[in-house]
């Protein structure tokens, strides 16, 4: 929501392109995660689900790198974002290695 919040001052002229964008990749961290905890009965849509969070993660520190290249952000606002995204990536990478165990069905537990 911080992230939302800041990109109320953009120009009017990025409203369909960097505001947009930086608005749904960030949005979609949480959602892609949603969607895959309630599909964690499912091994491999689970992963998918952690890894498309990660590609939105990214993406959305792509945006930022572009905000601050254009002005239309702070260095210090970029590196809190930035440094915030890399610690969820981190954290989603880390449940990807742990998938498992947040699984109630894991490819083990089918195979038999």
């Amino acid at each position: 929501m911080d992230l939302f919040r800041e990109t109320a001052s953009f120009p009017k002229e990025e409203k369909y392109s960097l505001t947009d964008q930086i608005r749904r990749s960030s949005r979609s961290v949480c959602s892609n995660l949603a969607e895959g905890w309630y599909k964690r009965r499912y091994y491999a849509a689970f992963v998918s689900k952690l890894l498309d969070s990660c590609q939105e993660a990214s993406e959305t520190q792509t945006w930022l790198e572009f905000s601050l290249a254009c002005g239309y952000i702070s260095e210090g606002t970029f590196k809190h974002f930035f440094e915030q995204y890399e610690h969820i990536i981190a954290q989603l990478l880390t449940m990807e290695k742990k998938a498992a165990s947040f699984c109630t069905i894991t490819p083990s537990k089918t195979s038999k």
